[in-house]
This record gives C-alpha cells, structure tokens and sequence, in this order.
C-alpha cells in the first residue's frame, strides 16, 4: 500500500521536527502495511510557505539519514497544497506544481471558513490539467450541514476525494467520524491516508487499525492509493 498523505519530512512544517522522529514515524507505517511512503508537506503561505526547492531539500536530508539507518529510502515528495490567494496565484503563472504522480495534486481548504471562489480554483487546476484530491473533506465542518449537496457539489468541480483513516475513529470527533463513514459507505472516497504527524497520530492510528485490517479497508471500499505509486 501507498501513504501519500503524511507528514514525516523533518523540520520542514508542524510535522517530524528531526530525522530520528521521521524514523520512527516511517517504522510506524510500515507495520501498518504501508510499503511505500510519499512525503506531502504543507505548502501554506503564512505558515509554512515551502517551495519546491525546500521540499526537496528535506527528502534529501531524510534519505541521506535514512541511507546511515539501513532503511528504505523514502520514495517521493509531493506536498500539501492550502488553496489560498497565493496558490491561486501561483497556478495562473504557470509555476509548477509537486504532484504525487502525474498531474494528481494534494490541496486542503482552511478549517475555519468556507472558501469563496472556489469554482476559480476548480477551474485553473482543469485548465492546466491537474486533478485535485481534497485532503480530509470530512474533516471541514461548514460542509456537514446539508452534506449530501454540499460533497456532490464538490464532487462536479472535478475533486477527487481523500479520506484521512483517522476520521474513522473519534480522534477528531463524533460529528467528523459519522461524516467519514456516510462518504465511504456511499462511494466518495478515492483514497485513504494517513495524515501523519506525530506520535500521538501513530498511536491512535495503532489503536484502531492494523496492517490487515486496512487492505481489508482498501479492498473492500475500493481505494486506489496504489495507482499513484510510481
């Protein structure tokens, strides 16, 4: 299985601060199932306002390390993308964009308030050819009401939709894990990821699944993580 979806590149935004910790992190996964692991920073301009350049920087530090360990180098990076003003800018100059294959581009929406324009992005990822996958759509509360149009609205602006495993479970809380659940019982989900930060995510990851009890996951909800690797 892929995790694409994670935060172990060290020192680079609110996830691994230092290579032991990516390490550690990265065994995690693997005893989950996860055979090979995509990093995806954030890319958030008044937080973490990363650049391909520094991205990669930080997989190279963390392979280097990981080289010292006898652990499998980390396969790729991508990133997180927050679709904000300077995104949206960034798009409509042509600077290119880290994907987690092809032309599949990861993007989050604020947490806070529903994002306006939406259509605006939608509309210059399709034109340059990208496919977003949202990360975590059950996880921005605005949406819950009337959820069923609100998700299929999404759904017709071309989003591909990423389910975070840990929504699942109530780590984030009953309304987001009821939300979770109505999405992949009823088809919305693309793919599933891990969201990794840090260890308090790996261990409530621990609590809940296994690396069976997640291919069982994958098979069954028709989850295609593995068609991103490479």
């Amino acid at each position: 299985m892929l995790d694409f979806h994670n935060h172990i590149l060290p020192g680079i935004d609110d996830g691994a601060p230092d290579p032991e910790t990516s390490l550690r992190l990265l065994h995690g996964l693997k005893n989950l199932g996860f055979e090979q692991v995509k990093a995806s920073p954030h890319t958030i301009a008044d937080t973490h306002p990363n650049t391909p350049e520094t991205i990669k920087s930080a997989f190279e530090t963390l392979n280097a390390y990981l080289d010292t360990q006898a652990y499998p180098q980390v396969s790729g990076f991508a990133s997180e993308y927050m679709m904000d003003d300077i995104f949206l800018a960034n798009l409509r100059d042509k600077k290119p964009l880290l994907c987690v294959k092809d032309k599949f581009v990861l993007v989050e929406l604020s947490y806070a308030h529903k994002p306006e324009h939406l259509e605006g992005y939608s509309f210059q990822l399709q034109i340059d050819g990208y496919i977003p996958i949202l990360a975590h759509p059950e996880r921005y509360g605005y949406y819950h009401k009337n959820a069923e149009s609100n998700y299929d609205y999404l759904k017709d602006l071309g989003f591909d939709f990423q389910l975070n495993l840990l929504s699942l479970t109530p780590y984030y809380g009953k309304d987001v894990q009821k939300v979770a659940q109505d999405l992949l019982d009823q088809g919305y989900y693309d793919y599933a990821c891990t969201d990794l930060h840090h260890d308090r995510h790996l261990e409530a990851l621990n609590d809940f699944f296994t690396a069976d009890s997640l291919r069982e996951l994958m098979k069954k909800y028709k989850l295609k993580n593995n068609d991103l690797i490479g």
